[in-house]
């Protein structure tokens, strides 16, 4: 397999260009890259090891390498029981940018994670999706909708 990493800029960057549509953020892509970033690594912080590899099996090259980035196995799983806990650890992720955005609002954020949530489906399974939203604490369970549609 050859690499071809001008071919994974350019669906990256494509990538963040819908996403930051998606977001209402097509003027500030960084912006959006930052919280779905931070979003990645709050998830992959609460779930399984194994839950983790099989979802990034899911994943797009581009995007496993931002999923990976800085990924410490060894670290301990912090107790995330509620969307409050999900989403300061999003916040955390996100230091130093966390106050522009998500602007102190708990409301913004979970629109923020919902959306993120809802724009991975393009490229995860509703089986997979389905697996991490089972493993999740009872009141994380909606940023990963029941019925997921595609």
């Amino acid at each position: 397999m050859a690499l071809n990493f001008n071919q994974y800029a350019t669906e990256g960057n494509t990538f963040l260009k819908e996403y930051s549509r998606e977001m209402d953020m097509a003027n500030d892509p960084n912006k959006a890259g930052r919280i779905f970033t931070a979003t990645l690594y709050a998830l992959r912080d609460i779930i399984p090891i194994a839950e983790s590899l099989q979802f990034i099996a899911q994943l797009p090259m581009f995007l496993k390498g931002v999923y990976v980035n800085g990924w410490s196995l060894k670290k301990e799983k912090p107790k995330v029981k509620r969307m409050a806990d999900f989403l300061d650890l999003v916040r955390a992720h996100d230091w130093p940018a966390e106050v522009n955005d998500f602007e102190y609002n708990d409301e913004i954020a979970e629109r923020y994670v919902n959306t993120t949530f809802i724009y991975l489906r393009k490229y995860i399974s509703r089986g997979e999706m389905q697996d991490i939203r089972d493993g999740l604490p009872k009141d994380l369970k909606s940023m990963i909708f029941t019925n997921p549609s595609f």
